[in-house]
């Protein structure tokens, strides 16, 4: 319904939500408050990893001489150094290698326990997710002592398969989240004529329902890739040769011979974070979409 206010001496009319918006003054300093919180919380989480990109392209006499300057030309002769000369491939597959094996082989086990969690009774159903979520709650490092002696009696240390196994369980919490309730979204109708037409459970499973929900499915391992990629923890804890160790655990190794040689330092540094920062970039949008859709449908 169409009405008239008076806005600092003027008339507006427009609709009731129309004139709520309308510009006055204490709408006005709401408004500068709250882009200047936005644009402080930009600056605190943006700005060092743009400093960090920008000066891996300077000389270490700018660095120090001015360090928030724009560098004069882009050099990428610290990134050839770093890549030729310190074993970076070799960690950079270990880190693709482990991290997406343990989240390809999460997600299909997760998926399926998580469809059985959302579309079947049995007993303790409830308290069996109640436990499997509540992990959420306990710090990792809490874990370390049974990890590391699991992985000890196993003769699985200092391999890529027992840093694999210590993965694959990290982001069991929030997966099932994520996946239970976009499982539960989907009307068991479908399931129900699936099974008048004859399918059983693994093909109303993979034909019907992992289709269905490939959003979550997606965000999940999305989410669960970026937490392996970034782990430093457990793969410094679990491995000690260069021939085991991830990307993560060799920028300690970089600070160490780069202790003064700043441009090759933070170029180290910008080839670690870079790709999982693109990865996030590109998913964005899907990934948030799902989980906040996870948390109304949970």
């Amino acid at each position: 319904m169409s009405q008239k206010v008076i806005v600092n001496g003027k008339k507006i009319k427009g609709t009731e939500g129309e004139v709520k918006k309308a510009l006055t003054p204490g709408r006005l300093i709401y408004l500068i408050f709250a882009y200047a919180v936005l644009l402080f919380i930009v600056l605190v989480s943006v700005g060092p990893i743009l400093w960090v990109i920008m000066s891996s392209f300077k000389s270490n006499g700018a660095i120090l001489g001015s360090p928030f300057s724009l560098p004069d030309t882009f050099n990428f002769d610290a990134y050839e150094k770093v890549i030729n000369q310190f074993s970076f491939g070799t960690y950079a597959m270990n880190s693709v290698l482990i991290a997406s094996t343990s989240t390809v082989v999460a997600i299909v086990l997760l998926s399926m326990s998580s469809y059985v969690i959302a579309k079947y009774n049995f007993p303790l159903k409830n308290l069996i997710y109640v436990l499997l979520t509540v992990t959420l709650l306990v710090p990792g490092h809490t874990k370390t002592q049974p990890i590391f002696s699991l992985i000890m009696n196993l003769n699985l240390y200092d391999t890529k398969f027992g840093l694999f196994l210590v993965y694959l369980s990290s982001s069991i919490a929030s997966s099932l989240f994520i996946l239970r309730s976009n499982f539960a979204s989907i009307p068991k109708e479908l399931n129900e004529a699936a099974e008048i037409d004859g399918a059983g459970f693994f093909r109303t499973f993979w034909q019907i329902n992992m289709p269905l929900a490939k959003t979550g499915i997606f965000t999940a391992g999305i989410l669960m890739f970026l937490g392996n990629w970034n782990e430093y923890y457990f793969a410094s804890l679990l491995t000690s040769s260069p021939a085991n160790r991830t990307l993560p655990v060799s920028l300690a190794s970089f600070n160490q011979a780069f202790s003064y040689d700043y441009t090759r330092m933070f170029a180290a540094l910008t080839l670690v974070v870079l790709p999982g920062i693109i990865i996030y970039m590109l998913a964005q949008e899907q990934v948030q979409a799902s989980v906040a859709g996870s948390a109304v449908k949970g």
